[in-house]
C-alpha cells in the first residue's frame, strides 16, 4: 500500500519532519523506497543529472512519463509525484489536466508537482478538483530561469518575499496538498511554514520546512565536479564507482578476470567428445 496525500498531510499535523528524495530509475527508486523514504519525486532534473541538458527546460512531457513507469516499476510504499515540464501546463488549466492525466495514467504517479505561485492558482484547483493532487513548487522555479537571472535565492528583499507569501496562501487554498520552497531565505521558510496547514518542503530553505528534498545524485555524491551550497554528499560514489571501474580494467587486462568462478563449466564427457570428434562441420 503506498503512501497518501492525506499520510503526508497528516505528518505536519502530528509535527513530524521527513524526507522526500528524488529518482529517476528502478534502481534508485527501489533504493529510495527501501529506505523508508515516503515521497518520490520524478523530477524535471533528470534533463541536468540524467539527460545532459543545461537545464530542466529541454524536459519534456514523454520523458517525464517514461522515467515516471520506472520510478513506479522500482517502487512499493512511497508516493510518487511526477514533475510537469516546461509549457505542459502554462496555456490553460486544460492543458495542464491532459499534461497530469498522462503522468498518471500512463506513468503510474499518485500526484504531479507544477512550478509557481497565484498564477497557477486556477490550474491547481482544477487540478484538484478532478481528482489529481497537486504540489505547488514556489521560490527558485527552475523553468524560469531566464526571467530570474539563473539559479538565485529568492524572497531576500520584503516585497518579494511578500509575494512569496500570498503564493504560498493561494496555493494551498486551490488545493495543493503540500508545497516545496527552493532557495529561499530560511527565516522566511519559517513564516510560511508556520502560516499553512499543508506541508513544506525546503530544498536550499534551511531547517524550518515540515521536509527536505534533494536530488539523489547529490546526496549519494554521483557527480565529483560540482555540489550544489544546499546539498550534503552523504555518500561519495562518484569516487567510489571510478575506483571500481579502474579495477575492472586493470584485471580485465591482467587476465585476472574472469575466472572459472565467473565461467560456465562443461562437463568432462561432453568435452571429450568434442575433442575427440573435431570440428562441428
Amino acid at each position: 500500500m503506498r503512501v497518501t496525500i492525506d499520510q503526508i498531510r497528516k505528518k505536519k499535523a502530528r509535527g513530524e519532519r521527513f524526507a522526500a528524495l528524488t529518482a529517476y530509475d528502478v534502481v534508485t527508486a527501489r533504493l529510495v523506497d527501501e529506505a523508508g523514504i515516503p515521497l518520490i519525486l520524478v523530477g524535471d532534473s533528470l534533463g541536468m543529472v540524467v539527460l545532459g541538458y543545461d537545464s530542466t527546460i529541454p524536459v519534456t512531457l514523454d520523458d517525464i512519463v517514461h522515467h515516471t513507469r520506472a520510478v513506479v516499476r522500482g517502487s512499493r510504499k512511497a508516493l510518487i509525484v511526477a514533475d510537469l515540464p516546461f509549457m505542459t501546463y502554462h496555456k490553460s488549466p486544460e492543458q495542464a489536466l491532459e499534461s497530469a492525466g498522462r503522468c498518471l495514467q500512463e506513468g503510474g504517479a499518485q500526484a504531479v508537482k507544477l512550478e509557481g505561485g497565484r498564477a497557477v492558482a486556477e490550474t491547481v484547483a482544477r487540478l484538484t478538483a478532478s481528482g489529481i493532487p497537486v504540489m505547488g513548487h514556489l521560490g527558485l522555479t527552475p523553468q524560469s530561469i531566464h526571467q530570474l537571472g539563473g539559479f538565485k535565492a529568492q524572497g531576500k528583499d520584503v516585497e518579494r518575499a511578500r509575494e512569496l507569501l500570498g503564493d504560498a496562501h493561494a496555493l494551498e487554498e486551490a488545493g495543493a496538498f503540500a508545497i516545496v520552497l527552493e532557495c529561499v531565505p530560511a527565516e522566511l521558510s519559517r513564516l510560511i511554514t508556520e502560516r499553512l496547514t499543508i506541508p513544506t518542503v525546503g530544498i536550499g530553505a534551511g531547517p524550518f520546512c515540515d521536509a527536505e528534498i534533494q536530488v539523489v545524485s547529490d546526496t549519494l555524491g554521483w557527480f565529483s565536479d560540482f555540489v550544489p551550497k544546499h546539498a550534503k554528499q552523504f555518500a561519495k560514489l562518484a569516487d567510489a564507482a571510478a575506483g571500481a571501474l579502474a579495477e575492472y580494467v586493470n584485471d580485465v587486462e591482467a587476465g585476472r578476470f574472469p575466472t572459472e568462478k565467473e565461467s560456465v563449466p562443461l562437463s568432462e564427457d561432453v568435452l571429450r567428445a568434442l575433442e575427440e570428434g573435431g570440428g562441428g562441420r
